[in-house]
């Protein structure tokens, strides 16, 4: 939503579309004022970016607490980044975009940010935030702090949670998690920003980025950025503080394959599962109520 739908109504997607494969960020409006459906003619065309093969062509919106838009792309799918896209500061593909979207118009759809990190930079991106990824399908921010969490989905091995910094490169695909990937030994990861977690392909396959609890209704949270496995089913927690990670548990197993987190005004969290279903966290032990 953006930052003010109350008066605007304007809403904004990242959906997959073919004939040409691609991923597009578009905004529509909702019909008038009191009324939430959504105008289906209203759509204005972002971005649009080319897909070169049929995975990792999702992924998230958010607005920051900048008011900036941010856009969370993969590295173009099939397997180990053949392309090398994760790397390559020259595609949008295998980033976290950076844009303002504040004046949109079908002459000047967004503009980037004078201050994004690669603004000026010959042979970059501008939109570019961060790069080095391999599928950052969720992020979030955390509504006190601002830090910005994503969770990226590893090749086969390795699962990483990341703590996105201005301009960081988060090792893809050098790296999987904190290993080597290509080449498989003596890599070089001086460049890169290591993941405040990882985890292998005994514990789940595919991270789901959560967000950080703000709630009330489970004091014991608070603070605890809560994350899932898409396969595994499980949501676990991390603490983090001053640069290190003090905990990291497992919080509960679902027995669904989680897709999505959410978070509602009073900070409260909210799961989604493959099924279409929709959980409120409550502060029961191994129980989680279906909304």
């Amino acid at each position: 939503f953006d930052p003010r739908y109350s008066s605007n109504g304007h809403f904004y997607v990242h959906y997959s579309s073919d004939s040409p494969r691609r991923s597009v960020v578009s905004r529509f409006k909702v019909e008038e004022a009191g009324d939430p459906r959504a105008d289906a003619g209203s759509e204005l065309v972002i971005m649009e970016i080319p897909q070169p093969y049929k995975n990792h062509n999702g992924g998230q919106l958010a607005f920051g607490p900048d008011g900036m838009l941010y856009i969370s792309l993969g590295d173009g799918g099939l397997g180990g980044d053949p392309q090398g896209n994760g790397q390559d500061r020259g595609t949008l593909l295998g980033s976290i975009l950076r844009i303002d979207v504040s004046q949109a118009s079908p002459q000047e759809p967004y503009r980037v940010p004078e201050d994004n990190p690669f603004a000026g930079v010959s042979g970059a991106r501008e939109e570019i935030w961060a790069y080095g990824f391999r599928n950052p399908w969720r992020f979030s921010f955390d509504r006190q702090s601002g830090d910005l969490w994503v969770g990226d989905v590893g090749q086969n091995s390795f699962e990483e949670i990341d703590l996105v910094a201005k301009g960081g490169n988060y090792g893809w695909n050098i790296l999987e998690g904190n290993h080597c990937f290509q080449p498989k030994t003596d890599c070089d990861p001086s460049e890169t920003e290591p993941p405040v977690v990882e985890y292998g392909s005994d514990r789940g396959c595919s991270v789901i980025g959560g967000s950080v609890y703000l709630g009330r209704a489970i004091p014991s949270l608070i603070g605890t950025y809560l994350y899932g496995d898409f396969y595994s089913g499980e949501m676990l927690g991390l603490n983090y503080h001053d640069g290190e990670t003090i905990g990291d548990f497992l919080l509960a197993e679902t027995g669904f394959r989680i897709t999505s987190f959410g978070v509602d005004a009073a900070g409260e969290i909210y799961v989604l599962s493959e099924d279409g279903a929709i959980y409120l966290l409550v502060p029961v032990a191994s129980n989680l109520q279906s909304a």
